[in-house]
């Protein structure tokens, strides 16, 4: 009898499968060094061409990219093993894109959304954390998305307060 772990699957196919594509925000996932804040500069940078559509739009690919996002989550959790691995970032493009949806775009919104979604992402103000346990991908998706609608909102009240140009 051995006491050897089994070999680790392979992470190849991420890269070959359009889900896997997905779900580490094209690659950012994989990134040694902080992967969740490399999705989260995914997200910004996608949500830059989806600002210019109308807000039904915007909204539209929210959804798609949270569903989308619990599928491919599930996936890659399932295959990794573990409930919520660092590498399926889906979640913080999802919450990026909500951080910024109805917001005008300048460098400082940009940069307050940024930091303000990075950092409710990490604090998890309640409900967040207890999203976390629902099933799957759900729960990698969920935590995310409330921490995007807790940055948007503290957004909308800097820029009607006039604290943001």
């Amino acid at each position: 009898m051995s006491n050897e772990l089994p070999p680790r699957p392979s992470r190849a196919w991420l890269l070959r499968s359009p889900l896997g594509w997905l779900a580490t925000g094209f690659g950012a996932g994989l990134s040694p060094i902080a992967p969740g804040t490399a999705g989260t500069l995914v997200g910004l940078v996608l949500f830059w061409p989806l600002a210019l559509l109308p807000h039904g739009v915007q909204a539209a690919a929210i959804i798609v990219v949270c569903l989308v996002g619990v599928w491919s989550a599930s996936l890659v959790a399932r295959h990794e093993g573990r409930k919520d691995p660092g590498l399926a970032v889906v979640d913080e493009i999802a919450g990026m894109w909500i951080s910024l949806f109805w917001i005008p775009l300048s460098l400082w919104t940009i940069v307050a959304a940024f930091l303000l979604f990075r950092a409710m992402d990490v604090v998890k103000p309640f409900p967040a954390r207890r999203l976390e346990d629902l099933p799957g991908g759900w729960g990698i998706v969920a935590d995310d998305v409330m921490a995007g609608i807790y940055a948007n909102l503290v957004l909308q009240l800097f820029l009607r307060l006039g604290w943001l140009p």
